[in-house]
């Protein structure tokens, strides 16, 4: 019975593990260093030249809305907004494994 409990337990716990392992940028926080490092990497904003907006400012959101052609659209939330992240994540950003 034991033994029989040890496995159990042993692969339950694999296999959170292995879940934990593939989560994805939707459980990643939007609005974070790392979300705009992904966004930076799919939607590059610089001039290949080291030159651009600071990640993560108005500035550098505006380019991105700019790059992907929605600049002005009412739908779009404001820049300086959480919601404008959660947007362009939803919206536009390939999930990463």
């Amino acid at each position: 019975m034991l033994t029989g409990l040890l496995k159990i337990f042993a692969l339950t716990t694999l296999a959170t593990t292995i879940t934990g392992c593939f989560e994805d940028n939707a459980k990643q926080p939007v609005c974070s260093k790392d979300w705009y490092l992904l966004v930076e990497k799919q939607i590059s904003t610089g001039d290949r030249q080291g030159h651009g907006p600071d990640l993560g400012s108005t500035e550098w959101r505006s380019t991105i809305e700019f790059k992907l052609g929605i600049r002005d659209q009412p739908e779009i939330p404001a820049l300086d907004t959480e919601q404008w992240c959660s947007y362009i994540n939803e919206h536009f950003i390939t999930p990463t494994t």
